[in-house]
């Protein structure tokens, strides 16, 4: 059943099913309450339609940000993540039924500043073709090449962000180095889209990418070299290296 991770500071307070509409805000009467200044009193709404779940701003005071981009309204993903004032919101989309129609629809619009798009059957059709090519590309993966991880690779598949640091909840864990090995419990995120993979730091210029500190978002080339804490990663893109 989708769900959404409600988290601070990255970590994880607890899940909350996706029902058809839920509300989010500091006042009590949304079903997910947030009781922090930065967040309005009725801040945002998801709607579940025509096999999609939606995301949109409901006009709040410091803004609604999907994957680092604030937006208005936009279709959601699995792993998208949904920032609120200080807390975030990660939507999990566990069901098998998912049609790529509606997957490759969210990723083109989480593409744009604004999100929202009106689908002609034309459209439809370019999007479904679009995403049976892209279903058979060989995805970017970031490889370790030192570090006390738990793979060898961490596959980045387009539409989904994943996070590194040292929360039990991120997909990329870390060690931090030094005596105490202190790290931070989300260092950055890599937001894979169709128009490229993004490093984005969430603690600013902890990542190091290519021996510079991270401190904006940086689109990813195939041999990036990323440095978090004890832990080094190379970004790969099969597509990229074959076409270069």
């Amino acid at each position: 059943m989708p769900k959404f991770l409600l988290q601070y500071q990255g970590a994880l307070i607890r899940e909350i099913p996706a029902n058809e509409t839920v509300t989010v805000g500091r006042k009590a009467d949304n079903d997910i309450i947030i009781d922090n200044p930065a967040v309005s009193n009725h801040h945002c709404k998801v709607t579940f339609t025509a096999n999609t779940f939606f995301v949109e701003d409901l006009h709040s005071s410091n803004g609604l940000f999907l994957n680092g981009k604030r937006i208005t309204q936009s279709p959601l993903q699995d792993k998208d993540v949904i920032v609120v004032g200080k807390h975030a919101l990660q939507f999990i989309d566990d069901r098998e039924d998912k049609k790529p129609m509606a997957m490759a629809a969210a990723a083109a619009a989480s593409s744009r500043p604004e999100g929202t798009m009106m689908i002609t059957p034309e459209r439809q059709q370019a999007l479904a073709a679009a995403s049976n090519a892209a279903a058979q590309k060989k995805p970017a993966v970031v490889r370790v090449v030192s570090g006390i991880v738990d793979k060898v690779e961490y596959e980045l598949k387009t539409g989904a962000t994943i996070y590194i640091g040292k929360s039990r909840s991120v997909q990329i864990p870390i060690k931090g180095t030094g005596l105490f090995g202190s790290a931070p419990e989300n260092a950055a995120m890599i937001a894979s889209r169709p128009t490229g993979h993004f490093l984005i730091p969430v603690k600013d210029r902890y990542v190091v990418l290519n021996g510079t500190p991270l401190h904006q978002k940086e689109l990813l080339k195939h041999g990036d070299v990323i440095q978090a804490g004890g832990t080094t990663l190379r970004f790969e893109d099969p597509d990229e290296f074959t076409s270069g």
